[in-house]
């Protein structure tokens, strides 16, 4: 009898706790990390704030739960397992651009939000520079397969193509093209993987 009130509880608070956290992410999209209180989002959802703390104890936590709610929602390791799971390490390079390009179509809103206000607020910081952190690794992954399969281009290090395309895959790239010039994800995805053949690939 127990195990059967408790499933349905279980279901409605992680239900709850997915209201929460959209509610949340719609509104670092829309008005910025600063607007992103615990009562706004209380407001948004169409709770109490005493309801927001029964499932997150701080801003801070909300904050730093988002960066993970995001990331299953967008199904950042189902979308990018063709990357790792490539023969090649060009072929790797050439998916990772492609399949980045796509995420950011659907994330770059709440990533530049989270990014402008890093400097300002202490929970932005944060979740800022755990998604650096993974971008860095992920970089580097690539970088290093290169290196190890013999085709990284003459000229760069590990270190400098992995900086490099931390740089060319930063969040005012992307909205340069996907926003300013208006390209499709497949667009930048096409282009971006010319540019990071052309640039990290040795020839001949």
């Amino acid at each position: 009898m127990t195990r059967s009130i408790e499933e349905p509880r279980n279901a409605r608070s992680r239900r709850s706790r997915a209201a929460l956290l959209r509610a949340a992410r719609e509104l670092v999209e829309e008005h910025g990390m600063a607007a992103t209180t615990m009562a706004a989002v209380a407001e948004r959802a169409g709770v109490s704030r005493r309801a927001v703390y029964l499932h997150f104890a701080s801003r801070a936590e909300l904050i730093s739960e988002l960066f993970d709610y995001v990331n299953e929602v967008e199904d950042i390791e189902g979308r990018f397992a063709p990357v790792s799971d490539a023969p090649d390490a060009v072929t790797a390079l050439d998916r990772f651009a492609r399949r980045h390009a796509e995420f950011m179509r659907r994330v770059l809103a709440v990533s530049r939000a989270v990014e402008r206000e890093a400097g300002d607020d202490p929970d932005a910081e944060r979740h800022w520079a755990t998604a650096m952190y993974w971008r860095y690794e992920t970089n580097r992954a690539l970088m290093e397969r290169l290196d190890r399969e013999g085709v990284l281009a003459p000229g760069w290090t590990v270190d400098t193509a992995t900086d490099m395309l931390l740089a060319l895959i930063s969040n005012s790239v992307s909205e340069t093209l996907l926003v300013n010039r208006g390209w499709t994800a497949e667009q930048a995805g096409e282009h971006m993987a010319l540019l990071l053949r052309s640039a990290f690939v040795a020839q001949g």
